[in-house]
């Protein structure tokens, strides 16, 4: 990954925690409560009302997945 690209990110995701700050904290929650076998549910509401709505189970390969970004990001 291309440390320039992760140094641009860091502020575009430190205002994004300030402007959206009970996002980051259910993600927060959600990475230390999630585990194999969890039900991820999405849903995005779009400016005309309609909704789309997905979900996966979550596998072990899932959370290796997000445990590497997870890294990647601190």
């Amino acid at each position: 990954m291309n440390p320039m690209a992760l140094m641009h990110l860091k502020p575009m995701l430190e205002n994004f925690s300030t402007r959206h700050p009970k996002f980051v904290q259910f993600f927060g929650y959600a990475g230390q409560t999630m585990g194999e076998n969890s039900l991820l549910e999405i849903s995005i509401t779009d400016a005309n009302g309609q909704k789309a709505v997905t979900n996966i189970r979550v596998s072990a390969e899932d959370l290796e997945l997000l445990s590497q970004l997870k890294s990647l990001m601190k």
